[in-house]
């Protein structure tokens, strides 16, 4: 059956190649992840200068430091002499420099060459040019968002309209004061599937009902099958006997001081591609960021994030912990059940969609664009 012999109510997937072929995850790497904005950190993870965290954003390593100075910066892992790697740890603290454990070029913490065996014998060699390469660097939301591109494109377009187009004005995620928030709980998932498959899962609701029960118990309308979250400005309400976003429906904690009053006892979900989910509840935010590692795994780092008070009183968070975790762990379940078929014949030509799901082939077609460029 052909896509133009479906019925109404079908609309074609992917083919089943676009989430097993290494050559079109490579072209994603390349053309997705390097390209695009990527958030890469949570701000507070490097709270002093010398801070660093070295993240994978497409093929590349990135080192993301905390500077005297304060400010964040984004370079390149890598030597400008041989190439070696600078910082092999994911993550750490040094005081003054990196120093390439190779032949010992030894940088600052704002990527300038500032030492290096025989050195002052080489006058003509300049220290900036021959410095770390930078990476463009924003903040928002707390998060550090990097960008390979030479160019990058608008984040205000791409990151922050993200945003506005699903709540209506930025205002609304403002009033969650994620910059403020801490992390209560972060829990890092190895998924064996392809990263679309997790953001497809993610941006529809068919599926709730048949494998988030405890979900459904604490958002009703989940269980009718449709994409709440897709719906300008809506956001899913608690049922009329929760009490809060917990895992058995108990109170949680009180409502952070700057959400509204019209979004208290409601829930919101945002995807900002390509790989980041925000889901926000009246007391704590959930941030979701992936990392695609080939083209069937994915890491998902999670972040369940409180005001200070919450976190710094050790109040126990394990409830509202628990709800989330238990459908990440029923959602990668069902992406990596997926996975396998997506080498089968009978996937060769994809799948299809429901009406309830169409809006899943507007990021199919966003993907393909991007792929052709």
């Amino acid at each position: 059956m052909t896509t133009t012999d479906l019925p109404a109510s079908l609309i074609p997937t992917l083919p089943g190649q676009y989430y097993t072929d290494p050559t079109i995850f490579s072209l994603e790497q390349a053309r997705v992840f390097e390209d695009m904005w990527f958030c890469a950190v949570r701000a507070q993870d490097l709270p002093t200068p010398g801070s660093f965290k070295k993240v994978q954003v497409g093929r590349e390593s990135v080192l993301v430091v905390r500077s005297r100075d304060g400010r964040l910066r984004s370079f390149l892992n890598v030597c400008r002499h041989r190439g070696a790697q600078i910082c092999t740890e994911d993550s750490g603290q040094t005081r003054r420099a990196f120093q390439c454990p190779y032949h010992a070029w030894t940088y600052d913490l704002e990527g300038k060459l500032i030492a290096a065996p025989n050195l002052t014998k080489m006058p003509d060699i300049d220290r900036v040019e021959y410095g770390l390469v930078p990476v463009h660097l924003r903040e928002w939301l707390g998060y550090v968002w990097v960008c390979l591109a030479s160019e990058p494109p608008s984040f205000e377009e791409d990151v922050v309209g993200a945003v506005v187009e699903r709540l209506g004005d930025q205002d609304a995620i403002e009033r969650y004061d994620m910059d403020n928030l801490s992390v209560g709980r972060r829990i890092t998932y190895d998924v064996q599937a392809n990263w679309k498959l997790i953001i497809e899962n993610f941006m529809e609701c068919y599926h709730c009902a048949t494998i988030h029960p405890e979900l459904t118990e604490v958002l009703p309308e989940f269980a009718d099958g449709y994409a709440a979250q897709y719906f300008v400005g809506h956001g899913a309400e608690f049922g009329g006997e929760v009490q809060g976003f917990t895992v058995d429906g108990s109170e949680g904690f009180d409502r952070l001081p700057g959400v509204a009053e019209d979004q208290d006892r409601r829930y919101y979900a945002i995807t900002v591609k390509p790989t980041v989910f925000v889901n926000l509840i009246p007391d704590h935010v959930v941030f979701h960021r992936m990392f695609p590692v080939s083209a069937d795994r994915t890491i998902v780092e999670c972040d369940w994030l409180y005001s200070h008070e919450v976190v710094e009183s050790g109040k126990d968070v394990s409830r509202s912990v628990e709800l989330f975790h238990r459908v990440n762990q029923q959602d990668f379940a069902a992406c990596e059940r997926t996975q396998p078929a997506m080498s089968s014949r009978a996937y060769a030509h994809g799948g299809v969609l429901v009406p309830s799901e169409h809006h899943i082939g507007a990021f199919h077609d966003w993907l393909k664009q991007r792929l052709a460029t």
